[in-house]
């Protein structure tokens, strides 16, 4: 009984250890791929939440000097 317990457990190891490597093996054939495709003359893809060129943005200023400043106005 033991042997057969043995058996699936490598065999279920092998599985899952040729999946991963599969897995990963596919992943860097996909990414070797898409680098190749791209070549200088496209532009490269804009978040579709980024500004537009000369938009204004609102932003939180957390520098050290604004944040004592802040500090020393509150006390």
């Amino acid at each position: 009984m033991n042997d057969l317990l043995a058996a699936v457990n490598l065999i279920c190891f092998a599985v899952i250890g040729g999946g991963a490597f599969a897995l990963m093996s596919q992943n860097l054939r996909g990414s070797a791929q898409l680098a190749s495709s791209q070549t200088s003359s496209s532009k490269p893809r804009r978040h579709p939440e980024a500004p537009e060129p000369g938009e204004e943005m609102l932003y939180v200023d957390l520098s050290r000097e604004r944040l004592e400043d802040l500090y020393q106005q509150a006390s």
